[in-house]
């Protein structure tokens, strides 16, 4: 096993072992979107967890190293990004900023919280990445002020084809420490779902509109 599948392996028994992910095929969640989907991420639970959460920072700190170069700024994405965004800046003596999903309605008026001077090279910090929008917003923000965006770092993908595309149109390296994949290969090794609920878990990743749409013609709640 390299590296690379070794890390993404162990940050999903974590997230599994501590419910930041839930698998429930047979009983949807719902969104903020509105999207039903049969997988929910709260990343934000590592940082109650200090093994976690000093595992994850460390392992941001390699997957940068490794895959996205020597920034001069970490950038978080509000809110999930900030925390552990702040937490990596602080490992690698970085500068931190974060990047609001919209500007404050008072004082100055930012989107970007903290000192970033023009041509700096950032990397952004994510928790985790669905259709990319939010994310690609942050970086579009940086770019916007004159920063030099070296790639993102997230905790979690679900991989949707949209998002890789996404990032791809946007020019943005897109790096992250586990993945849907892997995931649903944990849950099955590790018995915390069946392996016949697999095929409902990829036609959902595949095409998460129609599945969800399916889902409630059906009268699923």
């Amino acid at each position: 096993m390299s590296k690379k599948s070794d890390r993404a392996l162990n940050v999903a028994e974590f997230l599994l072992s501590i419910k930041a992910v839930e698998l429930k095929p047979e009983q949807p969640f719902t969104w903020a979107s509105g999207l039903k989907s049969p997988i929910y991420c709260d990343n934000r639970k590592t940082l109650s967890y200090p093994r976690i959460r000093t595992f994850l920072r460390q392992q941001f700190v390699e997957l940068i190293k490794e895959e996205l170069g020597s920034p001069e700024v970490i950038a978080g994405v509000a809110t999930g990004g900030i925390a552990m965004g702040a937490l990596v800046a602080q490992d690698m003596g970085l500068p931190f900023v974060y990047v609001r999903s919209e500007a404050k309605k008072h004082g100055l008026t930012n989107r970007i919280e903290g000192v970033l001077e023009k041509g700096q090279s950032v990397v952004v910090i994510e928790d985790l990445i669905s259709t990319g929008g939010s994310s690609l917003e942050a970086v579009k923000v940086l770019r916007e002020a004159d920063a030099r965006v070296l790639g993102l770092a997230a905790i979690f993908t679900y991989g949707f084809q949209r998002s890789v595309d996404a990032f791809a149109l946007s020019n943005c390296k897109m790096s992250t420490l586990s993945d849907y994949d892997t995931l649903v290969e944990c849950a099955i090794k590790n018995n915390y779902i069946k392996e016949a609920q697999l095929e409902t878990l990829q036609k959902w990743r595949k095409d998460p509109e129609a599945w969800g749409s399916s889902k409630t013609k059906a009268g699923v709640s």
